[in-house]
């Protein structure tokens, strides 16, 4: 789509005079579009900002439109993943391991954050005292597991379709997926609509993202307009620390993972780097969904598990907003001067492991858990305050690192599931010669 292609002459053929400059400038791939949506963004925030603040329209727009579909093509996806799945056990037991495998992988990355804010004492010194928490007013103080659990149980399946509440309508979907499965035959009609509205979705997602440039262009030009850069210099400890533990993460613990399970994860990135890129300049890894999976497909990954794994990974298994959330609160206690000894810290870890899982339909996930976080330890929410004014900064590199985890996410199962299908067949033919142990994600693209 990206990829300009010779053609006849007068064919196709870029017009001359400045019309063929913009023509010219339609055919560039996303990603350059992008790059370049940035730049004047920047510009506009910085020389205008009440024109860059008006802006933030261009970006509301683009989300609105990507928030319109993720639903109606994430629903009929885990929906017929899971009816062609060979039995039900095998829905549980992709379920408990991408549950266990985002448990642990969370886990290892809220103690590298908290490790390293630790070492480097950010937030000694930080000026929390005198900030207005009136950009506060709104959120929740805390989190009500009662509501957090009938979130994923809704009582009308089309109010929660209507309020985007995707963890509900993962659980939903899952349900009737199950249930056609029972049905056999019968519900192949039904699979068939359900294709068929895939199938539409996948398009409507493709004209969406063709105008993905013009989102970017509004969100930096109202983050520049609005926020500016003057809490950098305070803040700037904690902006590095924040993209020195992303670093890490996709660097070292990402590619560890991948070389257990024999993935390629240069390959990985190469396939999906367009993608997190958007996801990093709209601060939106929803903007990205179905391309997503699309991307992992190609890549190799089974279609059932991608449509079942990626959906659940985005409810929990916010890789980045997790680091994000634990060198926040490090950042904070440094600022109060809380206890931050083994103990203290090791609790802060524990409190973030719960609070973390299951905020993707909760607004300003990443602070509502870091104040119900923050209250559970001792911490003023008023401090949290001072980190909006470089939010957007931060949360451009979590959204990005979230699309990442949960690609690999996706192929560390799959590769779990081939393993574990080529045993079997292993075990069930004990006399013919085992083939080597290579998955689908092992195979080269084809040329």
């Amino acid at each position: 789509m990206d990829t300009i292609h010779p053609s006849p002459a007068g064919e196709d053929a870029p017009p001359a005079g400045p019309s063929g400059f913009w023509w010219r400038c339609l055919k560039m791939p996303i990603g350059i579009q992008s790059a370049i949506a940035v730049g004047l963004g920047a510009l506009i925030g910085s020389l205008a900002p009440s024109a860059g603040e008006q802006m933030k329209i261009l970006g509301d727009v683009f989300l609105n439109l990507v928030q319109v579909v993720v639903l109606p093509l994430v629903f009929p996806l885990i929906v017929l993943g899971v009816a062609r799945m060979e039995s039900v056990k095998k829905v549980g037991r992709i379920a408990g391991k991408a549950i266990l495998y985002f448990e642990l992988v969370t886990t290892v990355i809220l103690l590298i954050a908290v490790g390293l804010a630790k070492l480097t004492g950010i937030g000694k010194g930080a000026p929390v005292h005198s900030v207005d928490a009136k950009d506060l007013n709104g959120l929740s103080q805390g989190i009500d597991f009662h509501e957090l659990v009938l979130h994923a149980f809704p009582k009308n399946i089309f109010a929660a379709f209507g309020e985007g509440n995707l963890l509900g309508a993962i659980v939903f979907a899952l349900l009737v997926g199950v249930a056609m499965a029972a049905v056999g035959e019968k519900s192949e009609p039904f699979a068939s609509v359900l294709e068929s509205v895939a199938s539409v979705m996948f398009k409507v997602v493709g004209y969406v993202i063709r105008i993905a440039p013009l989102g970017v262009l509004g969100f930096i030009s109202y983050d520049v307009a609005h926020y500016g850069f003057g809490n950098l210099r305070s803040l700037l400890g904690f902006i590095v620390v924040v993209y020195a533990g992303l670093v890490i993460v996709v660097g070292a613990l990402f590619p560890l993972i991948a070389a257990v399970y024999r993935i390629r994860y240069v390959e990985l990135l190469k396939l999906i780097g367009g993608l997190a890129g958007i996801a990093f300049v709209t601060r939106s890894s929803e903007s990205v969904l179905a391309p997503l999976m699309g991307k992992l497909e190609a890549f190799g990954v089974s279609p059932s598990t991608t449509s079942f794994v990626v959906p659940l990974g985005y409810s929990f298994n916010t890789d980045g907003s997790v680091l994000y959330q634990a060198a926040a609160l490090v950042f904070l206690a440094n600022a109060y001067g809380a206890d931050t000894s083994l103990p203290a810290l090791l609790l802060m870890v524990g409190v973030l492991v719960i609070l973390s899982k299951g905020m993707a339909g909760v607004a300003s996930a990443s602070l509502v858990v870091l104040i119900a976080a923050g209250n559970s330890i001792g911490l003023p929410a008023e401090g949290i305050a001072l980190l909006l004014g470089v939010d957007f900064i931060v949360d451009m590199a979590r959204t990005g690192v979230n699309v990442i985890g949960n690609s690999l996410a996706a192929a560390v199962i799959d590769s779990s599931e081939n393993r574990r299908e080529a045993k079997r067949v292993s075990r069930e033919t004990p006399d013919t010669p085992a083939e080597p142990q290579t998955v689908a994600l092992q195979k080269e693209p084809a040329p």
